[in-house]
């Protein structure tokens, strides 16, 4: 999710070509056909960390960069990818480079925040989501105010409620913070309103093995029995090879 908002549409081999043929037309400036260049291997890259194939990726971001080095959204990109390879500092430094290329990126500040947050650095996580979230040309600030929530679950447990809270007044329908209340609820014994938001979550979102083992829980509670068959079994059956089917047994 994190990685569309960042970055937008993908393009295919055929767009790249073409960017790389408007290089040789005299009607487009320099400055212009660099930027389709950079484009156009900024997606290749993406599509290709989206198939795991992560050298290819490095490959093409590397080219956008070369073809424009101060395109901001192309160092997001890769600082998500060397996240991916285990890098954090590498990560770190091409977030860096991006927010100094561009501000008030967003996106950017996002991606940087699930980096810090993952290094346990959650105060400083916390810092980067919410200036990702009140920026108000950002127009997914439900995901950073629910990246906050979730990264101090642990570090600041009386803060990640108001955060899910804040995601879903700004998006209602915001299945990531549904299932998240759910479970706050349900840790709280208040079953009645867990099992609403569990019901919010379900409308909106297909579900998971989190969300099926938190329905089961749920239904045994409130005695929804017809219910507490219906996630065992899709439970089983569709994802049987989790910790949470594991806990059937």
């Amino acid at each position: 999710m994190a990685l569309v908002g960042a970055v937008g549409q993908t393009v295919n081999n055929a767009a790249y070509n073409a960017a790389e043929r408007d290089l040789n037309n005299p009607k487009k400036s320099r400055d212009s056909q660099a930027l389709e260049v950079a484009v156009a291997n900024m997606n290749l890259g993406i599509e290709y960390m989206r198939q795991g194939s992560y050298e290819n990726a490095l490959t093409r971001l590397k080219r956008s960069i070369l073809a424009k080095p101060d395109y901001a959204p192309a160092y997001n990109v890769l600082g998500m990818l060397y996240q991916r390879l285990g890098d954090p500092i590498a990560s770190e430094n091409n977030f860096k480079k991006a927010i100094s290329l561009n501000p008030s990126d967003s996106s950017t500040y996002n991606n940087y925040g699930l980096l810090l947050c993952d290094q346990d650095r959650p105060d400083e996580a916390e810092t980067l989501f919410l200036k990702a979230a009140n920026n108000p040309l950002y127009d997914s600030p439900e995901i950073a105010l629910t990246n906050a929530g979730t990264c101090l679950i642990n570090s600041k447990p009386e803060a990640p409620e108001n955060y899910f809270k804040q995601a879903l007044n700004k998006n209602p329908r915001f299945s990531y913070a549904l299932l998240q209340m759910a479970e706050i609820y349900f840790k709280k014994n208040e079953y009645e309103i867990s099992h609403q938001y569990f019901d919010r979550y379900q409308d909106n979102a297909r579900h998971t093995p989190k969300s099926l083992w938190l329905g089961i829980q749920l239904c045994e509670k409130l005695g929804c029995k017809d219910d507490m068959s219906s996630y065992t079994l899709l439970l089983r059956n569709q994802y049987p090879d989790t910790a949470e089917a594991r806990n059937l047994e």
